[in-house]
Protein backbone atom coordinates (compact mmCIF):
# COMPACT_ATOMS: atom_id res chain seq x y z
CA UNK A 1 0.00 0.00 0.00
CA UNK A 2 1.31 3.43 -0.80
CA UNK A 3 0.19 6.93 0.14
CA UNK A 4 -0.11 9.74 -2.38
CA UNK A 5 1.98 12.87 -1.84
CA UNK A 6 0.55 14.69 1.20
CA UNK A 7 0.19 18.43 1.74
CA UNK A 8 0.52 17.77 5.47
CA UNK A 9 2.33 14.81 6.95
CA UNK A 10 -0.12 12.58 8.83
CA UNK A 11 1.53 9.88 10.89
CA UNK A 12 -0.37 6.65 10.43
CA UNK A 13 0.77 4.95 13.66
CA UNK A 14 -2.22 2.66 14.04
CA UNK A 15 -3.69 1.98 10.59
CA UNK A 16 -7.12 0.45 10.25
CA UNK A 17 -6.75 -3.12 9.10
CA UNK A 18 -8.43 -6.48 9.39
CA UNK A 19 -5.06 -7.91 10.37
CA UNK A 20 -3.97 -8.43 13.97
CA UNK A 21 -2.90 -4.95 15.23
CA UNK A 22 0.08 -6.53 16.94
CA UNK A 23 1.23 -7.81 13.54
CA UNK A 24 0.57 -4.60 11.62
CA UNK A 25 3.28 -2.02 10.96
CA UNK A 26 3.49 1.40 9.34
CA UNK A 27 6.66 2.13 7.41
CA UNK A 28 7.77 5.54 6.16
CA UNK A 29 10.59 5.36 3.61
CA UNK A 30 12.09 7.41 0.81
CA UNK A 31 11.01 6.39 -2.69
CA UNK A 32 12.17 9.16 -5.02
CA UNK A 33 12.96 9.24 -8.74
CA UNK A 34 16.67 9.55 -7.99
CA UNK A 35 16.87 7.70 -4.67
CA UNK A 36 15.36 4.50 -3.32
CA UNK A 37 16.35 4.10 0.33
CA UNK A 38 18.02 0.67 0.77
CA UNK A 39 17.33 0.65 4.50
CA UNK A 40 13.66 1.22 3.79
CA UNK A 41 13.64 -1.85 1.56
CA UNK A 42 15.46 -3.84 4.23
CA UNK A 43 12.99 -2.73 6.90
CA UNK A 44 10.02 -3.73 4.72
CA UNK A 45 11.56 -7.12 3.95
CA UNK A 46 12.34 -7.76 7.63
CA UNK A 47 8.81 -6.88 8.71
CA UNK A 48 7.32 -9.17 6.07
CA UNK A 49 9.64 -12.02 7.12
CA UNK A 50 8.32 -11.60 10.64
CA UNK A 51 4.76 -11.95 9.38
CA UNK A 52 3.70 -8.30 9.57
CA UNK A 53 1.18 -6.58 7.36
CA UNK A 54 3.10 -3.52 6.22
CA UNK A 55 1.40 -0.19 5.48
CA UNK A 56 4.07 1.20 3.20
CA UNK A 57 4.12 5.02 3.08
CA UNK A 58 6.35 6.52 0.40
CA UNK A 59 8.19 9.80 0.92
CA UNK A 60 8.48 10.93 -2.67
CA UNK A 61 10.16 14.32 -2.24
CA UNK A 62 12.97 15.74 -0.12
CA UNK A 63 10.56 18.29 1.36
CA UNK A 64 8.16 15.55 2.42
CA UNK A 65 11.01 13.63 4.01
CA UNK A 66 12.25 16.70 5.90
CA UNK A 67 8.75 17.46 7.19
CA UNK A 68 8.39 13.92 8.50
CA UNK A 69 11.74 14.13 10.28
CA UNK A 70 10.78 17.44 11.89
CA UNK A 71 7.41 16.11 12.98
CA UNK A 72 8.96 13.03 14.59
CA UNK A 73 12.11 14.86 15.75
CA UNK A 74 14.36 12.26 14.09
CA UNK A 75 17.45 12.60 11.93
CA UNK A 76 16.85 9.87 9.38
CA UNK A 77 14.39 7.63 7.62
CA UNK A 78 13.00 5.00 7.36
CA UNK A 79 10.76 5.13 10.41
CA UNK A 80 8.72 2.16 11.60
CA UNK A 81 5.65 2.04 13.86
CA UNK A 82 4.31 -1.18 15.35
CA UNK A 83 1.00 -1.29 17.23
CA UNK A 84 1.00 2.49 17.51
CA UNK A 85 4.53 2.69 18.96
CA UNK A 86 7.44 4.18 17.07
CA UNK A 87 10.24 1.65 16.78
CA UNK A 88 12.65 3.82 14.81
CA UNK A 89 14.92 3.09 11.86
CA UNK A 90 16.24 -0.15 10.41
CA UNK A 91 18.85 -0.74 13.13
CA UNK A 92 16.22 -0.07 15.81
CA UNK A 93 13.90 -2.53 14.09
CA UNK A 94 16.57 -5.22 14.10
CA UNK A 95 17.17 -4.66 17.81
CA UNK A 96 13.39 -4.76 18.41
CA UNK A 97 13.38 -8.28 16.98
CA UNK A 98 16.40 -9.29 19.05
CA UNK A 99 18.98 -9.15 16.27
CA UNK A 100 22.53 -8.09 17.07
CA UNK A 101 23.46 -4.84 15.33
CA UNK A 102 27.26 -4.48 15.16
CA UNK A 103 28.66 -1.03 15.90
CA UNK A 104 31.05 0.68 13.52
CA UNK A 105 34.09 0.15 15.80
CA UNK A 106 33.04 -3.22 17.21
CA UNK A 107 35.76 -5.86 17.08
CA UNK A 108 34.88 -9.02 15.18
CA UNK A 109 36.57 -12.17 13.88
CA UNK A 110 33.97 -12.68 11.14
CA UNK A 111 35.95 -11.17 8.20
CA UNK A 112 39.12 -13.16 8.80
CA UNK A 113 37.27 -16.40 9.64
CA UNK A 114 35.20 -15.99 6.48
CA UNK A 115 38.38 -15.49 4.46
CA UNK A 116 39.94 -18.64 5.94
CA UNK A 117 36.75 -20.62 5.22
CA UNK A 118 36.77 -19.48 1.58
CA UNK A 119 40.49 -20.31 1.32
CA UNK A 120 39.78 -23.81 2.64
CA UNK A 121 37.01 -24.37 0.09
CA UNK A 122 39.25 -23.12 -2.73
CA UNK A 123 42.03 -25.48 -1.57
CA UNK A 124 39.59 -28.40 -1.64
CA UNK A 125 38.46 -27.38 -5.12
CA UNK A 126 42.07 -27.25 -6.33
CA UNK A 127 42.73 -30.68 -4.81
CA UNK A 128 39.67 -32.12 -6.53
CA UNK A 129 40.64 -30.69 -9.93
CA UNK A 130 44.32 -31.62 -9.58
CA UNK A 131 44.00 -35.12 -8.12
CA UNK A 132 40.35 -36.15 -8.38
CA UNK A 133 40.31 -36.71 -4.63
CA UNK A 134 40.27 -34.71 -1.41
CA UNK A 135 42.77 -36.87 0.46
CA UNK A 136 46.07 -35.23 -0.33
CA UNK A 137 48.87 -33.81 1.76
CA UNK A 138 48.93 -30.80 -0.55
CA UNK A 139 45.58 -29.47 0.68
CA UNK A 140 47.22 -27.74 3.66
CA UNK A 141 49.84 -26.05 1.48
CA UNK A 142 47.19 -24.94 -1.01
CA UNK A 143 45.04 -23.64 1.83
CA UNK A 144 47.88 -21.55 3.29
CA UNK A 145 48.93 -20.31 -0.15
CA UNK A 146 45.38 -19.25 -1.08
CA UNK A 147 44.90 -17.61 2.32
CA UNK A 148 48.12 -15.63 1.84
CA UNK A 149 46.94 -14.39 -1.56
CA UNK A 150 43.51 -13.39 -0.22
CA UNK A 151 45.02 -11.67 2.82
CA UNK A 152 47.52 -9.88 0.60
CA UNK A 153 44.69 -8.70 -1.62
CA UNK A 154 42.92 -7.19 1.39
CA UNK A 155 46.04 -5.22 2.27
CA UNK A 156 46.76 -4.15 -1.31
CA UNK A 157 43.41 -2.37 -1.53
CA UNK A 158 44.82 0.38 0.72
CA UNK A 159 48.50 -0.09 1.44
CA UNK A 160 48.76 3.28 3.20
CA UNK A 161 46.07 2.43 5.77
CA UNK A 162 47.50 -1.06 6.23
CA UNK A 163 51.02 0.23 6.88
CA UNK A 164 49.71 2.69 9.47
CA UNK A 165 47.93 -0.04 11.42
CA UNK A 166 50.86 -2.45 10.93
CA UNK A 167 53.23 0.03 12.56
CA UNK A 168 51.29 -0.31 15.81
CA UNK A 169 52.85 -3.68 16.54
CA UNK A 170 55.16 -5.15 13.88
CA UNK A 171 58.72 -5.15 15.17
CA UNK A 172 60.50 -4.90 11.81
CA UNK A 173 58.17 -2.21 10.42
CA UNK A 174 58.85 -0.10 13.51
CA UNK A 175 62.56 -0.23 12.80
CA UNK A 176 62.26 0.05 9.01
CA UNK A 177 59.05 1.80 7.94
CA UNK A 178 59.22 0.77 4.22
CA UNK A 179 58.63 -2.84 5.33
CA UNK A 180 55.02 -1.89 6.08
CA UNK A 181 54.58 -0.88 2.44
CA UNK A 182 56.44 -3.89 1.02
CA UNK A 183 54.76 -6.53 3.18
CA UNK A 184 51.47 -6.87 1.19
CA UNK A 185 53.44 -7.46 -2.02
CA UNK A 186 55.73 -10.00 -0.37
CA UNK A 187 52.78 -11.91 1.11
CA UNK A 188 50.81 -11.96 -2.14
CA UNK A 189 53.78 -12.88 -4.33
CA UNK A 190 54.94 -15.66 -1.98
CA UNK A 191 51.42 -17.08 -1.81
CA UNK A 192 51.06 -17.09 -5.61
CA UNK A 193 54.50 -18.67 -6.10
CA UNK A 194 53.81 -21.43 -3.56
CA UNK A 195 50.38 -22.05 -5.07
CA UNK A 196 51.90 -22.44 -8.53
CA UNK A 197 54.93 -24.33 -7.24
CA UNK A 198 57.38 -21.95 -8.89
CA UNK A 199 60.35 -19.98 -7.53
CA UNK A 200 60.02 -21.79 -4.22
CA UNK A 201 63.68 -21.01 -3.51
CA UNK A 202 62.52 -17.39 -3.01
CA UNK A 203 58.90 -17.81 -1.88
CA UNK A 204 59.62 -20.26 0.93
CA UNK A 205 62.20 -18.07 2.73
CA UNK A 206 59.92 -15.04 2.36
CA UNK A 207 57.01 -16.91 3.96
CA UNK A 208 59.25 -18.22 6.73
CA UNK A 209 60.74 -14.81 7.52
CA UNK A 210 57.61 -12.65 7.40
CA UNK A 211 55.59 -15.32 9.22
CA UNK A 212 58.18 -15.62 12.00
CA UNK A 213 58.52 -11.85 12.43
CA UNK A 214 54.73 -11.53 12.48
CA UNK A 215 54.32 -14.26 15.11
CA UNK A 216 56.98 -12.77 17.37
CA UNK A 217 55.44 -9.30 16.96
CA UNK A 218 51.96 -10.55 17.93
CA UNK A 219 53.28 -12.44 20.96
CA UNK A 220 55.16 -9.38 22.20
CA UNK A 221 52.32 -6.92 21.63
CA UNK A 222 49.49 -9.04 23.04
CA UNK A 223 50.93 -11.44 25.61
CA UNK A 224 54.08 -9.62 26.79
CA UNK A 225 53.06 -5.95 26.57
CA UNK A 226 49.36 -6.67 27.18
CA UNK A 227 48.19 -4.25 24.48
CA UNK A 228 44.68 -4.37 22.97
CA UNK A 229 45.12 -3.70 19.27
CA UNK A 230 43.39 -4.41 16.00
CA UNK A 231 45.08 -6.71 13.53
CA UNK A 232 46.16 -5.32 10.18
CA UNK A 233 45.78 -8.78 8.62
CA UNK A 234 42.55 -7.79 6.82
CA UNK A 235 43.84 -4.36 5.81
CA UNK A 236 43.86 -0.93 7.37
CA UNK A 237 40.13 -0.82 8.13
CA UNK A 238 40.04 -4.12 9.99
CA UNK A 239 38.15 -4.53 13.27
CA UNK A 240 39.68 -7.95 13.91
CA UNK A 241 41.42 -8.09 17.31
CA UNK A 242 45.13 -8.79 17.35
CA UNK A 243 45.59 -12.09 19.12
CA UNK A 244 45.22 -15.83 18.65
CA UNK A 245 43.88 -15.75 15.07
CA UNK A 246 46.68 -13.40 13.98
CA UNK A 247 49.28 -15.60 15.68
CA UNK A 248 47.88 -18.74 14.03
CA UNK A 249 47.98 -17.06 10.61
CA UNK A 250 51.63 -16.09 11.00
CA UNK A 251 52.67 -19.46 12.39
CA UNK A 252 50.96 -21.26 9.50
CA UNK A 253 52.81 -19.03 7.04
CA UNK A 254 56.14 -19.66 8.74
CA UNK A 255 55.57 -23.43 8.94
CA UNK A 256 54.58 -23.48 5.28
CA UNK A 257 57.79 -21.73 4.34
CA UNK A 258 59.87 -24.08 6.51
CA UNK A 259 58.16 -27.18 5.09
CA UNK A 260 58.81 -26.09 1.51
CA UNK A 261 62.45 -25.31 2.29
CA UNK A 262 62.87 -28.81 3.73
CA UNK A 263 61.27 -30.31 0.63
CA UNK A 264 63.62 -28.33 -1.61
CA UNK A 265 66.72 -29.65 0.15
Amino acid sequence: MTDQTMETIVIDTAPQSDADPAKTASLYRMVMPDHLCPYGLKAKALLERKGFTVHDHWLTTRDETDRLKRKLDVKATPQVFIAGRRIGGYDDLQEHFGHHVPKADETTYRPVLTLFAVAAVIALAIAWVATGALETAMIFSWFVSVAMVLLGLQKLQDVESFSTMFLNYDLLARRWVPYGYIYPYLETAAGLAMLAGVALWAAAPVALVIGTIGAVSVIKAVWIDGRELKCACMGGGSNTPLGFVSLTENLAMALMGLWMLVRLF
